[in-house]
């Protein structure tokens, strides 16, 4: 072919310039990997390499260069179908780009088309390229790079259209307007490094939740869920990195973390509420609840690998599971209380992962506990009814307990959680139920932490075989019962408060409960026979696993019924033997 003017030698050069380096850089090849690599192996090079080359870390000549390949060449590879398009195309786009002869080329053919309808494109096959005008377009070039049949060209042999294009109608074909002679393939070469780091800033990004104010503050704030963020700004380097580190971190904690970014260009004021505004890299926090119940950002400072950001989002998982001594704690002692209460025994040292996780799913639903435990014959163990290990033992709102699963095996984190989840669902469904039975006084008074009204359905939680001591207030009329509750609420917390191994669960705890003595005559009369029907308010101590009890029917003073309890709590009060199993109606 014979260039006939600088312009269109200048064209020409820049055609070659552009064949020669859009040809697609094998992505395997600069990550080191084999064609049949898995995303672990792809993951674990890309990590490796963009350590190695990482602008904050490598300041010699080329690793800026570099950095950008490394990213270029996982975004196609961490990317399922931009994988399968490069492997079958040679280009992650789905149809060749620029790489004649490629396998898988359809033919050597390559094609480029520029902005959007209406606007021009190329072909190259082998008989040259050629020109095609958009939507109405008319004219049309082509040229050979010296293939079989010799050099072509058509439209006029002199001056600037000797290609039979105007040099103006390339560039308004790729940008859809007229460009200025002078600096055009500078500002074309602009063009391809901004489409390259739009491609990079879309990697890992697909799976990470773009978080704004109403996103933080309805799923974020004091969910109980831990979030791995990242704060960063568009012009920021490093943002894909950042991003493939915490989508692996997410892969390796799933379903114990989530994971989410915030643009601090378009979120400022977010960021600058939560004082989270990048700097020169984008910044790393973990939405915690290390601290306290309330949950607060912590920054990651540390080195940018995903075995240390993930062992920094453990040790900062929810710790609302309160850890006990099983020898020092009784909870079926307990009165009814506003939630279910589930208990963890296992042989770990501190309070494992699956059960962190779950207190901070379940926190506004259930009461956690757990406790370290080695054999299924302890006392203790065996006083739970658990027969084996790990168990989980649930206690119902009226103090009902169950053993909800025992001799717990793991697969995976994922699986854990979601087969643990579905069984404190089922727990707190049944929970729902029991709490339906109850009379509207006994819900008014679990929800406002009064004393619970004695049912046939919460006896057992409150004054079964399981309870030491069970100190039961029973009443005639509305005026009694508010007088004997305010005496026992009053008393309960000044002998709780005086005997603190009472708390803690030792063979002298005591449980309180008020009884309508009108509609429970009968469960009067299994301790005496009258059923102490002439009386308006009585307290009556009972011991279900002995079967005795003691009564006190004086003058009910606060000075009076403290004194009654604190004989009972020291054993200078003489009992006596039930006449029959009390049962209530």
């Amino acid at each position: 072919m014979k260039i006939r003017s600088p312009l269109s030698f200048a064209l020409f050069s820049t055609l070659l310039v552009l064949y020669g380096e859009a040809k697609t850089i094998d992505p395997y090849k600069v990550l080191g990997v084999d064609k049949k690599a898995s995303q672990r192996e792809i993951q674990k090079a890309f990590h490796k390499l963009s350590l190695q080359y990482h602008p904050d870390k490598n300041k010699s000549k080329g690793a800026q260069e570099k950095f950008s390949e490394i990213n270029n060449a996982y975004d196609i590879l961490s990317d399922e179908q931009k994988r399968k398009n490069y492997d079958m195309y040679g280009d992650a786009k789905g149809a060749p780009g620029f790489d004649a002869g490629h396998p898988g080329d359809h033919g050597g053919y390559t094609f480029f088309t520029g902005g959007g309808p209406g606007q021009s494109g190329f072909t190259s096959g082998p008989g040259g390229w050629q020109h095609m005008g958009g939507q109405g377009g008319s004219q049309s070039f082509s040229f050979s790079f010296g293939g079989p049949g010799g050099s072509r060209s058509s439209g006029s042999h002199g001056g600037p259209s000797s290609f039979g294009f105007d040099i103006d109608d390339i560039f308004s074909g790729f940008f859809g307007g007229g460009m200025k002679h002078q600096g055009q393939f500078g500002d074309f070469s602009s063009f391809r490094s901004s489409s390259r780091s739009q491609s990079q800033s879309r990697s890992s990004s697909r799976s990470i939740r773009a978080i704004n104010s109403e996103a933080f503050r309805k799923e974020i704030t004091d969910q109980g869920m831990t979030w791995l963020l990242l704060s960063y700004t568009p012009s920021l380097q490093g943002k894909q990195y950042y991003e493939s580190i915490m989508a692996e971190v997410a892969s390796l904690l799933s379903e114990a973390i989530k994971v989410g970014s915030i643009n601090c260009e378009t979120e400022l004021s977010l960021c600058k509420d939560l004082a989270v505004r990048p700097g020169r890299s984008p910044r790393l926090f973990v939405y915690s609840y290390k601290g306290s119940e309330k949950g607060s950002l912590e920054e990651y400072n540390g080195d940018l690998t995903a075995k240390n950001v993930k062992t920094f989002c453990q040790d900062h998982l929810p710790r609302f599971s309160k850890r006990i001594s099983l020898n020092h704690f009784d909870l079926s002692s307990s009165n009814v209380e506003r939630y279910p209460r589930v208990m963890l025994l296992s042989t770990k040292k501190d309070t494992p992962v699956i059960w962190r996780v779950l207190s901070g799913l379940y926190h506004k639903r259930f009461t956690f506990y757990d406790a370290e435990v080695h054999d299924v014959s302890d006392p203790a163990v065996k006083k739970l009814g658990v027969d084996a290990l790990p168990a989980i033992v649930g206690w119902l709102s009226n103090g009902e307990k169950h053993i909800l699963k025992s001799s717990i095996s793991v697969k995976d984190l994922k699986s854990a959680i979601k087969d643990l989840s579905v069984l404190l669902d089922s727990f707190e469904k049944k929970n729902r139920k029991v709490a339906s039975s109850w009379t509207s006084e006994e819900q008014t008074a679990s929800t406002e932490g009064q004393l619970p009204l004695l049912t046939a359905s919460n006896f057992d939680g409150l004054c079964g075989d399981k309870t030491p001591v069970c100190i039961i207030g029973g009443f005639r009329s509305p005026k009694s019962r508010d007088k004997l509750e305010s005496l026992l609420s009053k008393v309960s917390k000044k002998s709780l408060s005086r005997r603190q191994n009472v708390a803690s669960g030792s063979r002298d705890a005591l449980s309180y409960a008020l009884l309508d003595a009108t509609k429970q005559q009968s469960f009067l009369g299994a301790f005496e026979k009258s059923g102490f029907k002439s009386i308006d308010n009585i307290l009556v101590a009972y011991k279900p696993r002995k079967g005795k009890y003691v009564a006190f029917t004086g003058d009910m003073t606060i000075e009076e019924v403290e004194k009654f309890i604190s004989s009972v709590l020291n054993g200078d009060v003489q009992f006596t033997r039930t006449r029959q199993k009390p049962v209530l109606k």
